[in-house]
């Protein structure tokens, strides 16, 4: 007889798996979740709920070793002979809102019954669109760690996918408070680092440029400019040429006609613009430089001078390019309390109605998802987290049985092989060639040539906003610094959470952040590349140390104290962001477009193989993921036995 201290966890496992095959056979996964094993003892199961989860979250540890292993290493795992997996209708490799969508398409294309696995490496789903929780002084707290807002033009298959999963705009009239910042004297500030002015300073003045000119919604006058630009750190000659930039009736290219400005402004960095145009010095050039490059992924100094005009940017609203604007700029307003991982929650409860109660958009919100129900072998959607897949190829053969896809895929460093009918690949473009080695090598050229924007979204937990209230900021920009925007979240109550209503009350601060990388030539994709290596070299503790710092020099001026009233901290990394959009400065002089682009190659089908992700429609936008899914479902159901 075995002795039991020689039996492995896998040899339990598989023991108890065997035992039960005769029978109603049920996953390890499942049988630890209905108690009938040692939850410890399956790999997987965990008590642990991923959006609580602090320190560094996004592309985490244990997310992207094999990845790497993979695509720098160039490792390779034995391929097993047998499947370890039933033979699904669909298999999608990424577990984001283009992944789930693509479950959510086919499925209502082939009906409940069709059998589908979705593979993710993380040990969340929602890719980009990730859900943190904090709990401070008995309140949980909701923030978004990535995609954020529900904005833009969807088209009529993406607004039908919000729909059904029932979201309605229109309530978030009511449900975002609009006033609350403003009505305790809140507006926003520019904090002057002391390591590039002469000390730390805070002018109460908005950064968001088009409220300089806006009615009714800006929270400095215009009359109240000059003293705002009296206060900045800067010579007598900048200060003055601040007042200028913020003139809406200047124009720096009087005399050209309109066509004759676009080509100046499609030439040149916004940098540029204000040097050779509106002759700022180079204080008032560095302290705009960054106003919108979480927005962008890119500074003045690699921004179009075109893309800052259609921004608003200081100096160009008199231009005349476009129109100076006269009206209220409604705030973007379409926000969960978790950004866009509503949606993703959505998704899978409408998919595996297991993992969480209710059947609205507003109780989803503090629903508690079951991340144990995900993958049990009675759901005919299952969701597999911490599963890397490693290969996908299609099975050569001309028999019914053998028109299939073969996906590898590695979990707890163990590996494994499911079979399907069709597969749909929702991760990003980059490690496509590694996972299809079958690809033609002019269609993996045209996957390697765009690079993702890296980036973090960083929450810190806060005890209470009264230092913000007694400086009167609700956002602050810094200029230079490496940590450049802050902001406190977005005031949404819904779904019975409700937002911090009082200064003494616990909030998320939210700070975007896009890795810095200087040199002399570099393309925005070069400069990307670099990015993401130095945040990958970037640990929490170097996060910390550098954004304490900066809070606690901002904001002790209105009595903050980092060791006091930071509860908490969660960095969500995301080495690949923003996917790529074409530059009209770098791009479209080399006739490169959104509609002729490598993205458009790199998206071919591959029999039974389709690529869904923002990647391939160049836009990092939710719909483009939704439509992307949208498209490569159609291709496959183009197949004439898609599905049995």
């Amino acid at each position: 007889m075995t002795d039991k201290k020689g039996i492995t966890r896998r040899d339990f496992v598989n023991g108890f798996a065997m035992s039960v095959a005769a029978g109603s056979a049920i996953s390890p996964l499942q049988a630890a979740a209905e108690g009938a094993l040692p939850k410890e003892a399956v790999a997987g199961f965990s008590d642990v709920y991923p959006p609580e989860k602090q320190g560094m979250r996004g592309n985490h540890r244990g997310s992207f070793e094999t990845a790497h292993a993979l695509s720098w290493q160039g490792k390779t795992w034995t391929r097993p002979a047998e499947q370890t997996d039933d033979t699904y209708d669909l298999v999608v490799v990424g577990g984001g809102i283009s992944g789930l969508s693509a479950a959510w398409f086919f499925r209502e294309k082939h009906g409940p019954d069709a059998k589908i696995l979705i593979i993710d490496n993380h040990d969340d789903f929602g890719g980009h669109a990730k859900r943190n929780e904090f709990s401070v002084d008995g309140k949980t707290l909701i923030g978004y760690g990535g995609t954020q807002n529900i904005e833009g033009a969807y088209s009529e298959q993406a607004a039908g996918l919000l729909k059904s999963l029932t979201i309605d705009l229109e309530k978030f009239n009511s449900f975002y408070d609009r006033d609350l910042y403003t009505k305790h004297g809140m507006g926003e500030g520019i904090f002057f680092d002391k390591n590039f002015y002469s000390e730390d300073s805070m002018v109460k003045a908005p950064f968001w440029v088009f409220e300089y000119f806006v009615k009714n919604n800006n929270n400095l006058p215009v009359a109240d400019v000059e003293s705002a630009v009296a206060e900045m750190p800067l010579s007598d000659v900048g200060k003055k040429s601040m007042l200028q930039l913020l003139d809406s009736s200047k124009d720096f290219l009087a005399g050209m006609s309109v066509e004759e400005k676009m080509g100046v402004l499609m030439s040149m960095t916004y940098d540029e613009f204000l040097r050779q145009h509106a002759k700022a010095p180079e204080e008032v050039v560095l302290l705009l430089r960054n106003i919108w490059q979480d927005a962008f992924g890119l500074a003045g100094d690699y921004t179009s001078a075109i893309a800052g005009t259609y921004s608003g940017f200081p100096g160009t609203l008199g231009l005349g390019v476009i129109p100076a604007p006269t009206y209220d700029i409604e705030p973007i307003i379409q926000h969960f309390p978790d950004g866009n991982a509503t949606i993703a929650r959505l998704l899978v409860r409408g998919m595996i109605p297991r993992a969480a109660a209710g059947n609205s958009m507003e109780d989803i919100v503090t629903a508690k998802v079951d991340y144990n129900a995900l993958d049990l072998a009675g759901n005919n959607v299952r969701l597999r987290l911490n599963s890397t897949v490693v290969n996908a190829v299609n099975v050569k053969g001309t028999s019914e049985n053998e028109k299939q896809v073969e996906v590898t895929y590695v979990q707890n460093g163990e590996t494994h092989r499911v079979n399907s009918k069709h597969t749909i690949m929702a991760c990003y473009n980059h490690i496509l060639p590694f996972l299809c080695p079958d690809m033609p090598k002019a269609q993996k050229e045209a996957l390697d040539w765009p690079e993702k924007v890296p980036m973090a979204f960083v929450n810190i937990a806060l005890r209470n906003w009264k230092a913000f209230e007694k400086l009167g900021v609700q956002k602050i920009y810094s200029p230079q610094s490496e940590f450049g925007t802050f902001w406190l979240d977005y005031p949404v109550s819904m779904g019975g959470y409700e937002f911090s209503q009082s200064p003494d009350q616990p909030i998320v601060l939210h700070i975007p952040y896009v890795p810095n990388v200087s040199g002399e030539g570099l393309t925005p994709r070069q400069r990307f590349k670099a990015g993401r290596h130095k945040l990958y070299s970037m640990s929490f503790s170097d996060f910390e140390t550098k954004i304490f710092d900066q809070l606690d020099r901002m904001l002790s001026p209105g009595g903050f104290d980092v060791a006091r009233d930071v509860a908490g901290m969660t960095v969500n990394r995301w080495p690949h962001g923003y996917t790529y959009q074409y530059s009209d400065l770098y791009d479209a002089p080399n006739g490169i477009w959104e509609e002729n682009g490598p993205h458009v190659a790199g998206r071919a089908k591959m029999g039974r193989i389709s690529i869904a992700n923002c990647d391939s429609h160049a836009k990092a936008y939710t719909q483009a993921a939704i439509d992307a899914a949208y498209r490569a479902v159609n291709e496959q159901v183009a197949e004439k036995d898609s599905i049995s």
